[in-house]
């Protein structure tokens, strides 16, 4: 069952039902089976237990014409949220947060992405380690009980400290390793263009496409996130090195924005980024926003980018873009991009890959020539 609260304090661009929606999406790619939805308008969410005294009655009595035995929440539910929701419902209760880390511990592929991941879980869970021993709680008072829980909970969050320590150790292992990479490769003096945008947005596809890359491509969030890199000769004869990147998504735990700085550092090398947008999505716009704004957040929104509207076979398949031009305008308004730094192109049939080249050349044509 599937649960969100749309908040009438917070301005939010995206309307509740497609938030519960991409929440579907997180679920099916984690392998659950959506049983259904259920949605509350508060001003904020209840402290206690998110929902209203109400909604939570209507969330517990759905249990008998729609069986559940796991709630996903669409926000991150604080330590005190999941335990009294997990009494009240008596089911399996996880956030979006905790769906988004399972789904990367199952893509992680290489060895420094399931570090990373590894580092966002134990964070993740350590605030939440007193939820393990609330059944020490409801025996009461007496002795062996209050005591040995507090003891093992200490003990715990001990063990869980010092893996994170292990961990960060190891990704700074890592971050050295590739800084040493990053070194070599300027010495080169090829540039580097990196992919970044949503998740499911067609990076992978995208890299495929124009590198004659073999990247693992699947019509699911996150399908791959471990970074490639290839070489890339443009329309110049000049040579590029093209990367792509782990997948931007709203509501991106924190704990995993930190974990992934190692990977995501590559980004700062690069001398151009290349935002890939999925045209067809109906929330392209607030995708493309919640882009900038991650962006942003690694003190990137200085970088040079080009915008690659992605998908566009899908939107004349269906009719909807008749005059290219026109199209362009309306789209580049829609997504708040500039026109001259925007291509519209389909990855997937290799439709414009000419282009993109071209704006390639040109951008690092700009930049990486002398005043």
């Amino acid at each position: 069952m599937l649960v969100a609260v749309a908040s009438k304090g917070r301005s939010d661009r995206w309307a509740v039902e497609d938030s519960l929606d991409e929440l579907a999406q997180l679920a099916d790619t984690a392998g659950a089976s959506v049983a259904g939805q259920l949605f509350q308008r508060l001003l904020t969410p209840s402290k206690t237990h998110y929902l209203g005294k109400g909604k939570l009655e209507e969330l517990i009595s759905l249990k008998q014409s729609t069986p559940y035995d796991v709630a996903i929440f669409d926000d991150e539910l604080s330590p005190l949220q999941q335990r009294n929701l997990e009494e009240a419902l008596q089911v399996k209760v996880i956030d979006r947060a905790a769906l988004i880390l399972d789904i990367f511990s199952r893509r992680a592929q290489s060895h420094e992405g399931q570090l990373q991941v590894e580092l966002a879980q134990h964070q993740y869970l350590l605030p939440r380690l007193a939820g393990q021993w609330s059944h020490l709680e409801r025996l009461g008072g007496g002795i062996g009980t209050r005591g040995p829980g507090e003891s093992q909970l200490e003990t715990d969050r001990r063990l869980i400290r010092q893996k994170i320590h292990r961990l960060k150790a190891q990704i700074e292992e890592v971050r050295k390793h590739r800084r040493l990479h990053r070194q070599q490769r300027q010495k080169t003096g090829i540039p580097i263009v990196a992919i970044v945008g949503y998740t499911n947005a067609g990076k992978s596809t995208l890299l495929n496409a124009i590198s004659n890359a073999e990247v693992f491509v699947e019509d699911k969030l996150f399908a791959t996130l471990d970074p490639t890199i290839r070489r890339l000769t443009l329309p110049d004869k000049s040579d590029v090195l093209i990367t792509d990147t782990v997948g931007f998504i709203r509501k991106l735990p924190p704990t995993l924005l930190t974990a992934f700085r190692a990977t995501l550092e590559e980004l700062n090398e690069a001398s151009v980024l290349l935002h890939v947008v999925d045209l067809s999505s109906r929330n392209a716009a607030e995708q493309c926003q919640t882009v900038e704004e991650i962006l942003a957040d690694l003190n990137l929104d200085d970088k040079p980018r080009i915008t690659v509207l992605n998908k566009i076979d899908r939107l004349l398949d269906r009719s909807q873009v008749r005059d290219e031009q026109s199209a362009l305008e309306d789209l580049c308004q829609k997504t708040g991009t500039e026109k001259e730094n925007t291509v519209l192109i389909s990855a997937m049939k290799g439709w414009r890959l000419h282009r993109l080249r071209e704006l390639i050349s040109q951008n690092l044509t700009q930049i990486l020539s002398p005043v």
